[in-house]
């Protein structure tokens, strides 16, 4: 069976690993409901990340995402699930919960700057102070 493919808000980009990889499979981005309220995301940059979906061959739901990404393998048949890694915290927990019904491989990319694990990533601007810092000297 061809996998489906979970493109998340981490790699909004052509050249998202997943896409390379399987061009043709069927590919899903899900507005992460509890996410949205919890770290309070902007309009603004939920504005940005929409005009970067609108360039993706991308299917968009909102909602739950294990619930979505589940309904939209069941749709398509598929027992994989094939997405890329991202330091997000809920990435682990979403993978580790569809990893129950789902092989679910997680393709890598090349690392655009090492920051330590314990940086916080919930807010871009804390991440870039890190990553600027190891970027820039």
């Amino acid at each position: 069976m061809p996998p489906i493919l979970w493109i998340h808000g981490d790699c909004l980009r052509p050249t998202n690993p997943a896409l390379l990889a399987h061009p043709d499979a069927p590919a899903i981005f899900v507005w992460d409901d509890a996410l949205l309220q919890q770290y309070h995301i902007s309009l603004k940059r939920i504005v940005f990340m929409y005009e970067a979906l609108l360039e993706l061959p991308v299917t968009i739901y909102r909602g739950d995402v294990v619930a979505q990404i589940t309904q939209f393998a069941q749709l398509h048949q598929a027992d994989t699930i094939v997405t890329t890694a991202t330091p997000a915290p809920r990435f682990k927990t979403i993978c580790n919960q569809l990893r129950r019904d789902y092989t679910v491989q997680v393709l890598s990319e090349p690392v655009f700057v090492d920051i330590p694990a314990n940086t916080d990533t919930k807010r871009f601007s804390r991440y870039w102070q890190v990553a600027k810092s190891r970027l820039i000297p």
